[in-house]
C-alpha cells in the first residue's frame, strides 16, 4: 500500500471511530434522561444478598497444610532456589 492508500484507510476509520462515538453519547444521553436505574431493574432475575458470614478467629487446623507448597517458594523446610 502507498502512504496515500494508508492515509486514506487511516481517516475512514477514525471517521467511522467518531460516528460511534456519538452514537454511544445519545445512547447515554438517552438513558440519562430515562432517569435511574435501581439493581432490581437493571437485573430483575438476580438476588441481592445481604447476609453476613462470620469468619472464626480461632486458627486453622495445621492439617490443612500438610504437604502444601508455597507457590513460587519452593517445598516447605527447604531453601528456595
Amino acid at each position: 500500500m502507498s502512504q496515500q492508500e494508508d492515509l486514506a484507510a487511516v481517516q475512514s476509520r477514525l471517521d467511522e471511530l467518531v460516528r460511534r462515538v456519538g452514537q454511544l453519547e445519545q445512547t447515554v444521553e438517552a438513558l440519562r434522561a430515562s432517569g435511574p436505574v435501581t439493581a432490581a431493574a437493571a437485573a430483575p432475575a438476580a438476588k441481592v444478598r445481604t447476609e453476613l458470614v462470620t469468619i472464626p478467629d480461632a486458627p486453622y487446623d495445621n492439617a490443612l497444610w500438610t504437604d502444601s507448597d508455597d507457590e513460587g517458594l519452593g517445598v516447605r523446610d527447604r531453601h528456595a532456589p
